[in-house]
């Protein structure tokens, strides 16, 4: 595979050039190829069928990166975890996935029924024998999986093949400008596709990942010493993390001077932001792009100059990647004209090969399109002059703070809470862009004296259930969730009563 093989020829190379660091560590070119390589030997060790998942479980650790390379040198897909996941959904991970093996990178000791647990940081890697590339995963195999929310409160495993993610790589170290030794900004945690458009493109074009650790961004304090002393070359966030870091009036290229290029991708990048962006940045780029994990992170792009700025209301997300299709269909599967709104159906060696183990959800959401793998997004948009502009969502799937996730999904575990007799969830978008969602509950009994204390253990019985980020900011209490003439809920009703 390409990637691997470029990241072989980086560390024979340049193999004190530093590949991955974080606030106390530093991994470097020669480090990560050899340590990933006796890692890929221990579990080639293990006998696992071939492409069977690993899951890797940590944060932000220097033995993230290796724990992901020996996966896929050993012939397995891997299955990204962050510690911010509660453990229940863990388990959950493992077993859906059906992973024989988990790579635990963190301090924390892990156990699972009938499933092997290799501590990293425990291991004398130096021991091990170096693997060959004959066990490298092949273009058309998974090489990695990422869990997303589902509409079942179970989370679906998105499987993106060695072709899909090498299809990505060459359109960012290609098309964007990239150069070889840039330094990268990792802000996005490894389970959150996002992270994939600053890791892989940093590696195949010989550059350094610089993450921001949890602790990190909690701490404002600690984030801006943290840039200033970065270098940083190319930063890739959420427009909501660039936003958060506005407040501060010295967040500017007097910060980041050798800051180069903005990428922006998973949700809307605001007009708002963009502009004061560009006086904040001057000499910075930015470029929005657009695109599901289903399509390997990313599929559209646009650089977003004082002249697009100027003409436009709402951003476009861009042109499609040159070796992808994208068209707007209406209910029924008809190609829409130019400038007219439908489903936005992407097509191209981006597009995964489906679901892992969800044959019927693989079947509704993707398919073929002129010879070429094709899936259907569920986003709304139209395409204008070849522009892409998209408009939300179509159904109850939404984008928050970069995260994607399933209302239902929260729903069903809102649903699932002894306090809860039923709930719907309503997401807060004042000016298109969604801010937080509110939970419209109807409490079951209880014997809390105050509205803030049954909202508390609510928050405690989700936590034990969902991440934080899908928790929903703000409770509201009724007697009854009103129903439309069809039995269902009725949210546009539920809607103006939340907001009246």
């Amino acid at each position: 595979m390409k990637l691997l093989t470029r990241i072989a020829q980086h560390a024979a190379r340049n193999p004190e050039q530093t590949a991955f660091r974080t606030e106390d560590q530093v991994l470097n070119y020669r480090l990560l190829w050899d340590r990933s390589s006796r890692l890929a030997s221990l579990i080639h060790a293990t006998q696992l069928e071939r492409q069977t998942p690993i899951v890797v479980y940590g944060h932000m650790g220097t033995d993230m990166p290796v724990s992901f390379l020996a996966c896929v040198k050993a012939g397995h897909p891997y299955i990204p975890v962050d510690t911010s996941i509660p453990m229940e959904r863990v388990r959950l991970i493992v077993e859906k996935s059906g992973a024989r093996l988990v790579i635990n990178t963190t301090d924390s000791m892990l156990d699972f029924n009938n499933v092997t647990v290799l501590h990293v940081p425990t291991l004398q890697l130096e021991q091990e024998e170096l693997i060959g590339n004959e066990y490298w995963v092949k273009p058309d195999e998974v090489f990695y999986i990422i869990y997303t929310s589902g509409s079942t409160g179970n989370p679906k495993g998105v499987q993106i093949t060695a072709a899909n993610l090498q299809s990505f790589t060459d359109w960012m170290t290609g098309d964007f400008p990239l150069d070889l030794g840039k330094v990268f900004l990792n802000q996005a945690p490894f389970s959150f596709d996002l992270s994939v458009m600053d890791f892989y493109p940093a590696l195949q074009s010989g550059g350094t990942i610089h993450t921001l650790e949890r602790e990190v961004i909690n701490k404002p304090k600690l984030l801006f010493e943290n840039l200033s002393r970065s270098a940083l070359q190319i930063w890739t966030s959420t427009p909501s993390f660039v936003q958060m870091c506005f407040p501060n009036p010295d967040f500017n290229q007097k910060m980041l001077p050798e800051l180069e290029v903005f990428l922006f991708c998973g949700e809307v990048l605001p007009l708002a932001v963009a502009k004061e962006l560009k006086e904040r940045f001057p000499r910075a780029r930015i470029f929005n792009t657009y695109g599901p994990t289903e399509a390997t992170v990313a599929v559209t792009s646009i650089e977003i100059t004082e002249e697009l700025l100027a003409k436009e209301k709402a951003l476009p997300v861009g042109y499609p990647k040159s070796d992808m299709r994208i068209f707007v269909m209406d209910e029924l599967g008809n190609p829409l004209p130019e400038g007219e709104k439908g489903e936005l159906i992407l097509a191209g060696p981006s597009v995964s090969k489906g679901y892992l183990g969800e044959p019927l959800l693989t079947e509704n959401a993707f398919g073929i399109i002129n010879g070429m793998n094709a899936y259907r997004t569920g986003d709304a948009g139209f395409i204008q002059d070849g522009l892409v502009y998209c408009q939300g969502r179509l159904d109850y799937q939404i984008k928050l703070h970069g995260y994607r996730m399933e209302l239902e999904e929260i729903e069903f575990h809102l649903n699932q809470s002894d306090y809860i007799k039923s709930a719907i969830v309503i997401p807060y978008a004042p000016n298109e862009e969604i801010e937080y969602l509110i939970a419209a509950v109807v409490p079951a009994e209880h014997s809390f004296d105050k509205e803030y204390k049954l909202t508390a253990a609510i928050r405690k019985d989700l936590a034990l259930r969902l991440p934080a980020y899908m928790i929903p900011r703000k409770f509201t209490y009724y007697t009854a969730i009103p129903m439309t003439m069809n039995g269902k809920a009725d949210r546009k009703k539920m809607k103006e009563e939340v907001f009246a």
